[in-house]
């Protein structure tokens, strides 16, 4: 008697037209609209719409201030997940669960508090401004946001691979004569390039499309605290809507390109941390 080996899962087939139809229609169709939009504009309008001073200022500021963000909750992601993973206290869990707060807060109402924070006389402004230090309506202030909302990308994906990690490994060095820093940096950083490089990506792509915080603590003045989604929602208020997706679509070909390039690092780091 043949026993017929039944998959809990659809088969391969199956999967794999459910997984092309979705990812058409959630991804690839409103890509598809956004540039087919754009072409409605001769090379000359578009070139015009894209590439004019306040655009250029409103590209390098979004991509800067989001490589800042990104680099930034690098540093403050495996910060917060070594002592989340290495360290027992009192407020742990609330801790744990407050990293989270960013994706399940409306980032509006993160611009909001941000934006009271650092004002003149908010809690935390009335003794930032008076050295000096700008932290509302500024460029400091989108860069501040942004880490906010990227933070938890980076925890999460580096607090695995902490947890995973074998003590044997840093014991070995210590009684080799290793100092802290030299266990942390020859054997624990390695097997962390990886979801480090992950979190950068994940907090940098998050940081690019980011509206509804930032428009809060910018001041969207141009030339001066404007990114890119601010600029072309100004131009879908003027009804200029093959100008406001011609922006969009340099802003997304130069993010994919940026997202390939930080994948292709990734994986070069993986390959290296198996070498060693």
């Amino acid at each position: 008697m043949a026993f017929v080996k039944r998959r809990v899962l659809p088969g391969f087939s199956l999967s794999l037209g459910y997984t092309v139809f979705y990812l058409t229609v959630l991804v690839l169709l409103p890509i598809v609209a956004c540039v087919s939009k754009a072409a409605t504009l001769t090379l000359d309008q578009f070139w015009g719409a894209v590439w004019t001073e306040r655009t250029r200022a409103a590209y390098l500021l979004t991509f800067g201030s989001s490589l800042v963000a990104a680099a930034v909750n690098v540093v403050l992601g495996l910060l917060v997940a070594w002592v989340l993973v290495r360290y027992r206290f009192p407020g742990r869990r609330l801790m744990d669960s407050l990293i989270d707060l960013p994706l399940a807060l409306p980032t509006a109402v993160g611009g909001l508090v941000y934006a009271s924070l650092y004002v003149k006389k908010g809690w935390l402004g009335q003794y930032l401004v008076p050295l000096g230090i700008q932290a509302a309506y500024s460029r400091l202030a989108i860069v501040l946001v942004l880490v906010f909302i990227g933070l938890p990308f980076v925890v999460r994906t580096v607090q695995p691979v902490l947890e995973d990690l074998d003590p044997e490994a840093e014991e070995a060095a210590a009684s080799l004569g290793a100092t802290r820093w030299q266990s942390f940096r020859r054997v624990i950083l390695p097997p962390l390039y990886p979801a480090l490089l992950t979190g950068f990506a994940l907090a940098f792509a998050r940081s690019l499309g980011e509206y509804g915080s930032v428009v809060f603590v910018s001041g969207n003045m141009p030339y001066r605290t404007e990114i890119a989604p601010v600029l072309i929602v100004a131009r879908l208020q003027e009804f200029a809507y093959g100008e406001a997706t011609a922006i969009a679509v340099v802003l997304l070909a130069i993010s994919f390109a940026m997202l390939t390039l930080i994948n292709l690092l990734e994986r070069w780091s993986k390959g290296e941390a198996a070498h060693a």
